[in-house]
């Protein structure tokens, strides 16, 4: 019983954290109405894979080496920092291009891009390993039951996976995709200077 209400309790943490608006939910929503709902559910899939890979980290103790060995924090910041601006930088470019394109070109985004998309995206934030690591050392027993590194991970993939996958199939719905065929110039032009905030954010740790 104590089990699974500490499985319940981190379950309802993480659930909340990726409700939490990010780099991750402007590329689902934007591969949701821009291309397609089977974009956006792959695109999904990779942010889900990100944050399984993240919580398989926390668990073992990613936090204590960060914490640790500070530079390694500041050089994945910065890292990720640049990659959300390098992003940003391409959704401004190609504002005005048509549907489907990648790079500015009229190649059509395949499902395996999409989900390296939402891979990268999601582990280009290290900040999300601080987090989940807090949230499991808030909430875990002193003795981790081995299991946990197998159900932790899952559980983060779940929840993440789930959630976005909600977010695509709701934003492709056909008058959400209307919308923004009308004010796609200018849904993307926020949508990259979103995007740059949140590398900027994320290089000089704005609060």
């Amino acid at each position: 019983m104590e089990t699974l209400w500490i499985v319940a309790s981190i379950a309802l943490a993480l659930m909340l954290g990726a409700m939490s608006p990010g780099p991750t939910f402007i590329y689902v929503a934007k591969n949701s109405i821009a291309i397609s709902r089977q974009h956006g559910l792959f695109t999904a899939l990779g942010t889900g894979s990100g944050a399984a890979l993240f919580g398989l980290l926390a668990v073992l103790g990613l936090q204590a080496v960060l914490l640790a060995v500070p530079s390694a924090y500041l050089v994945l910041k910065v890292c990720g920092g640049l990659y959300l601006l390098w992003l940003a930088y391409k959704i401004v470019r190609h504002a005005k291009d048509p549907l489907g394109q990648i790079d500015g070109t009229a190649k059509p985004m395949t499902y395996a891009q999409a989900y390296r998309l939402g891979l990268v995206t999601q582990l280009s934030n290290p900040k999300t390993s601080i987090v989940l690591a807090s949230i499991f050392t808030a909430l875990l027993p002193k003795e981790i039951p081995s299991y946990f590194y197998v159900v932790l991970p899952l559980l983060c993939f779940f929840i993440d996976a789930g959630w976005y996958s909600l977010v695509a199939v709701v934003l492709s719905a056909e008058k959400p995709r209307q919308v923004y065929l009308k004010f796609k110039t200018g849904f993307d032009r926020l949508a990259g200077g979103v995007m740059g905030l949140l590398g900027l954010k994320l290089i000089f740790g704005m609060k």
